[in-house]
């Protein structure tokens, strides 16, 4: 009972912290779940909560999504979106593993938790420097675009970020903007949602899954959603820096502490 309240409170937190941290729902809320289960159980299940926030975002301003966009975008999404979930797969497949101590800290990390670890360092620091947040690339970049945002978050679920680089010189109005990004996000994850399921069903050694485990896995993904509804409801989106700076820290610990296999 312990463990379940301890996820659903933090994953609740998680989601909640999007609206004041500046962070998105993803870059939050992978290193919370990768902190109970193991990494590539908690890309699938914050794959699940995305899915279903974006499901909100297509109903409200899906109308305004630009077509065209969403094509020269979309289609290279959905395919790199298919070939990150597959190596995923592939990767938490993998029994190498790298033990290290030095004094009384020790750990074991994989392959998976290596670059797992890397890929939270970097987007955390993506969507934290205003250095990164500032880069731009113009329209006819737009497939490449797509390709990146897709296998990354096919992978490790870091798109949110790429994309709006790529999408940002598209021409788009702000109603066209978010409408669009909102389209390829949730394609995106219907894409890996249910590449991670045929993993599951066809390799599901691959994800260390239990009977055990899906009551907690549940668990956190019932909170964070809850948290995702209570945000839209009651708050208003706004960034406060100290937030944005203690919950950017917070993530590069977590990032550091699972690519090194303390955690």
């Amino acid at each position: 009972m312990s463990t379940h309240l301890a996820v659903a409170l933090t994953a609740l937190l998680a989601a909640g912290l999007t609206l004041y941290s500046g962070f998105g729902l993803g870059t939050l809320l992978l290193p919370v779940f990768a902190l109970f289960f193991p990494v590539e159980v908690a890309v699938a299940a914050t794959a699940v909560v995305h899915g279903a926030n974006n499901v909100f975002k297509v109903a409200l301003v899906g109308r305004y999504a630009d077509s065209t966009v969403v094509l020269r975008f979309g289609v290279t999404a959905i395919v790199f979106a298919s070939l990150g979930a597959a190596l995923l797969g592939a990767l938490a497949g993998l029994q190498a593993r790298l033990e290290w101590s030095a004094g009384a800290l020790s750990g074991a990390t994989t392959p998976l938790k290596l670059l797992m670890g890397s890929l939270m360092l970097f987007f955390a620091l993506f969507e934290l420097l205003p250095r990164f947040r500032q880069i731009e690339f113009e329209r006819r970049y737009l497939p490449l675009g797509g390709a990146l945002s897709g296998f990354f978050g096919g992978l490790s679920g870091h798109q949110g970020a790429l994309r709006a680089a790529f999408l940002v010189k598209a021409g788009l109005g702000t109603e066209a903007f978010v409408g669009t990004s909102a389209v390829i996000g949730l394609l995106v994850d219907g894409v890996r949602i249910a590449t991670y399921a045929g993993i599951i069903l066809w390799a599901g050694g691959r994800f260390e899954l239990t009977a055990g485990s899906a009551p907690l896995i549940a668990t956190g993904i019932l909170a964070a959603f809850t948290g995702v509804l209570i945000g839209r409801r009651w708050l208003h989106t706004v960034r406060m820096r100290w937030v944005q700076a203690l919950t950017g820290t917070m993530l590069l610990v977590i990032a550091g502490l699972l690519g090194t296999g303390v955690i």
